[in-house]
């Protein structure tokens, strides 16, 4: 278990200098940077006043010295300035990250708690009348994109309240914490949730026809037993697997989200970024969240074991 372990923090190092390399220079390979913006906004070009600028900045040294400077820096946890507002990268990152994690958090919470149950749900009562419009609403939140049912949502408060769910960071009441939190998260975790349901169906029915379930219900034991205890027990791995995989691509998911409800979250920020190629906030904000990505893949593998005595991890 331990030389494992060792190989596999091993190969996650490797993994995260692979990605701050691609991460590095495909910026640089993007046409244009902050400096070449900010002269075309001013409308002239002065060579001089570009070269001290450039100079000033840092992106006029070699690029192996540019990513030098930053990945030690991150290592540090010195991100940099914004090449924007001039602040501490940190100082800008920060604040937006309690609100873009609380986000993602309600949104994988409602996806497995919405998601598993109607998933088993549909299983066991395949090929009914519920199982078809389980299988339709499934089908849905695969389909409709996420900005779509955002501004649809929005569109609805403010037909039927006459206002729009404005953020709030510090909600005083109830009403307020769900109009802020809760809502956007059931957005972006409406099409998270359609999914879990059907790798969850798919997986119960294959353990629904094993030997054992069968050997179970011989015995007596109740539905609820057979169901929840037996066969989601068994058929649980694959949704772990989905709902790993899920928390990572809740940031594609996130970026429209927050542009939609005007959150100033991290996902939206980035998208900010890149448009001005404010390099020290889009390399560590990116590398911030490779880092969690990589971490939660290493905890479902982790978490195979917990919930599948069968699987041990060995030399």
């Amino acid at each position: 278990m331990f030389a494992y372990l060792v190989r596999r923090l091993f190969l996650m190092l490797v993994t995260l200098f692979g990605i701050s390399v691609v991460i590095f220079f495909l910026l640089r390979i993007v046409p244009g940077n902050i400096v070449d913006i900010l002269f075309a906004a001013a409308g002239y070009v002065d060579p001089a006043d570009k070269a001290n600028l450039e100079k000033e900045l840092g992106i006029d040294q070699p690029l192996v010295v540019q990513y030098w400077h930053w990945i030690s820096g991150f290592l540090r946890g010195d991100f940099g300035y914004s090449y924007v507002s001039e602040k501490p990268a940190l100082q800008e990152i920060l604040p937006r990250i309690p609100i873009t994690a609380q986000l993602a958090g309600l949104a994988l919470l409602f996806s497995a708690s919405i998601g598993i149950p109607l998933g088993v749900i549909s299983a066991v009562k395949q090929g009914t009348r519920l199982d078809y419009a389980l299988r339709v609403v499934s089908l849905s939140g695969l389909s409709l994109p996420s900005f779509w049912l955002g501004l649809l949502v929005l569109t609805a408060s403010v037909a039927m309240f006459g206002q729009m769910p404005l953020f709030n960071p510090n909600p005083q009441s109830f009403g307020e914490a769900v109009a802020t939190y809760c809502i956007p998260a059931m957005v972006v975790g409406f099409r998270s949730s359609a999914l879990t349901m059907r790798i969850t169906r798919s997986s119960m029915l294959e353990v629904l026809r094993q030997d054992y379930i069968r050997t179970a219900r011989a015995k007596g034991a109740s539905d609820a037993a057979v169901n929840y205890q037996h066969a989601l027990k068994n058929a649980i791995l694959p949704v772990i697997t989905v709902i790993g995989i899920e928390a990572a691509f809740l940031i594609g998911g996130l970026i429209v989200t927050e542009t939609v409800f005007n959150i100033p979250g991290v996902a939206r920020f980035l998208v900010e970024a890149i448009r001005w190629r404010d390099y020290p906030i889009v390399q560590n904000l990116v590398m911030l969240i490779a880092v969690v990505v990589v971490s939660a893949n290493f905890i479902v593998d982790m978490l195979y074991a917990v919930f599948d005595p069968r699987i041990r991890y060995t030399d």
